[in-house]
């Protein structure tokens, strides 16, 4: 994957609450493994993220963002040409930001704030406008819902590599006694085991690495019995079904919400 060096560093090192940037990506390009002294709101307006950190990996489809706690070491790929918008904040002087990393549901408000603050200058001191867009940004923050796109990885080395084969192998139906024969352990002790490592079941991790596997194959134009089966499901209504269970929305119409 090509790695375009990022230019952030111009951005998040200013003395301000808050200061956002945007920026073109290709499909196939790589942050590569940084951090942020602040905390990162990253969102594009288009194309799919797929954010890889020490503490798990998320999927950030348009309409949708990641609120980044302060320290964390990630990298991002971009699947498809992406066009980001990224505002770094100092969660220290903002209280009420999620404590934890997650994707967020942009609202509306949310997005044009984002696109606004872009155009905030950084060669002057912000004006009263320009500190009331700000305000509203984070509040908006504050109450926006969190979904669950995330996939957590666990410590012990024989689940990390049934992690690995679901992320690659999304529509391999193995049970979960199956998967425990596999890495040689029992079926109970890979459920206690996932459980206290991932904090979720079995069951609900490989579901999200479904729908992981789901988004990004929606965004490249896929047709959704195709998704559906490389998915694992047995039929495009049953995909459908869990799809909005999750999300509130069929998958024909995720990326276009809002």
């Amino acid at each position: 994957m090509a790695m375009q060096v990022p230019k952030h560093q111009n951005f998040h090192d200013l003395p301000r609450l808050l200061v956002a940037m945007e920026d073109t990506w290709p499909a196939g390009a790589s942050t590569g493994w940084h951090f942020h002294p602040k905390g990162q709101l990253l969102y594009a307006i288009k194309g799919v993220m797929i954010v890889h950190s020490d503490a798990g990996s998320w999927v950030v489809p348009p309409n949708r963002a990641l609120w980044m706690t302060a320290g964390l070491r990630h990298n991002v790929i971009m699947s498809g040409d992406v066009e980001m918008r990224t505002a770094y904040i100092d969660a220290r002087a903002a209280p009420g930001l999620p404590a934890r990393t997650c994707v967020i549901n942009v609202s509306p408000l949310l997005r044009e704030l984002v696109v606004e603050a872009v155009g905030i200058p950084l060669n002057r001191d912000l004006t009263a406008r320009d500190e009331r867009l700000i305000g509203l940004l984070i509040d908006e923050l504050r109450v926006s819902n969190a979904i669950p796109l995330h996939l957590p990885i666990p410590n012990d080395p024989r689940l990390q590599s049934l992690c690995r084969s679901l992320i690659e192998r999304p529509a391999d139906r193995s049970s979960a006694r199956e998967w425990a024969e596999a890495i040689g352990m029992g079926e109970r002790t890979l459920h206690r085991l996932f459980s206290r490592e991932t904090g979720m079941p079995f069951s609900q991790w490989r579901e999200q690495a479904r729908l992981a596997t789901a988004l990004r194959e929606i965004a490249a134009g896929k047709k959704g019995v195709e998704v559906a089966l490389n998915c694992g499901y047995s039929s495009q209504s049953a995909f459908s079904a869990m799809f909005r269970r999750h999300f509130g929305v069929p998958p024909s119409t995720f990326y276009s919400t809002y």
